[in-house]
């Protein structure tokens, strides 16, 4: 097990693995801009190194100064925490060339999640339920429009690189469909600097399920039940309810065996959600299909552990040393 760790991160989250990390006797190490000099996060670690200005571009986004700072006291692993560099691939990839163990998933593994289109390419290889939709590489604006008539309306219009909702618009109709595209591309070159995007038909009464899953370096996989996460506002999340209700045992399995896939296509380690929407049927019958993957401990990570009496973050640090996950799940 690691001796001392750095908290790449602030606020609540850096408390939280801060507290995780004195119940395992690990020291750990605080980063802060001018403006956390004397924030909670940093008097919650043993030691503090100042990183750079208020803004997270000066500062906690800057990941040289992080390596520095990790290298300078002797820590042995980043954590990410969640937000600004925890699904960089390129910061993991700097960790792991500076000799320090990122908390988190391989840069592969971010990488592969990182693009919606991609990610479900990746999926309807590795067998997991996609929406029906067109996710590929191909642009041109007249096979965009193409594909949407072939997979019927109402579609919905995803930014590739998207989320938080960026990017997305969706379309009742086929003449609506070419300025609904070129809305979505501006927004979405706008905030991600990529305007690709992808297809899919729009579920129109969807509920949003996420599975937690973790996976570690001896290649063993388990799911951690499910979130219901569908009561969002301006599609950002609002309430999480588990075990989320209304599901068959049955379906519960299912999912958290296709959650188990997805992890196992791209090798992944540490903590990771899945997101699924599910179709209600008129029938009163369900479907599900694969959205994404968070490739991080979740804001939310917490609804998980009261459920499951786990400590997550635990589970993050004992995997990230090379033990095998505490426990397995084979159903």
């Amino acid at each position: 097990m690691f001796n001392k760790i750095l908290i790449a991160n602030r606020g609540e989250i850096a408390c939280r693995v801060a507290a995780t990390a004195r119940r395992m006797a690990i020291r750990t190490v605080a980063v802060y801009s001018d403006a956390d000099a004397h924030a909670k996060h940093v008097a919650a670690c043993d030691e503090s190194v100042h990183i750079g200005g208020n803004a997270p571009k000066d500062s906690y986004l800057r990941w040289e100064r992080i390596i520095e700072a990790a290298q300078a006291t002797g820590a042995q692993a980043i954590h990410p925490g969640y937000g600004f560099l925890s699904e960089n691939e390129d910061f993991a990839q700097a960790c792991a060339e500076a000799g320090l163990v990122f908390i988190g998933p391989p840069p592969s593994a971010i990488k592969d999640m990182g693009l919606k289109a991609e990610s479900k390419q990746l999926m309807e290889r590795a067998g997991v339920p996609l929406v029906p939709g067109y996710h590929g590489a191909n642009q041109d604006t007249a096979l965009l429009q193409a594909e949407a008539d072939r997979i019927g309306y109402p579609v919905l219009i995803k930014a590739s690189a998207g989320g938080g909702g960026k990017g997305m618009r969706a379309v009742d109709k086929a003449e609506d469909f070419l300025a609904a595209l070129a809305s979505c591309q501006r927004e979405a070159k706008n905030s991600f600097g990529d305007e690709a995007v992808l297809i899919e038909k729009y579920v129109q009464r969807p509920r949003h399920i996420e599975i937690q899953v973790f996976g570690d370096t001896q290649g063993n996989y388990v799911y951690l039940f499910e979130r219901d996460c569908s009561v969002q506002r301006r599609h950002q999340k609002v309430l999480e309810e588990a075990p989320a209700p209304g599901l068959s045992p049955e379906m519960r399995a299912q999912m958290g065996l296709a959650a188990v896939a997805a992890a196992r296509a791209v090798k992944y380690v540490g903590a990771g959600t899945v997101e699924f929407i599910v179709e209600q049927r008129e029938d009163g019958s369900m479907n599900f299909f694969f959205m994404e993957m968070n490739t991080r401990l979740q804001v939310e990570h917490p609804v998980t552990e009261a459920i499951t009496g786990q400590d997550l973050v635990e589970w993050q640090l004992r995997v990230a040393a090379g033990e095998p996950l505490p426990w397995r799940r084979t159903s």
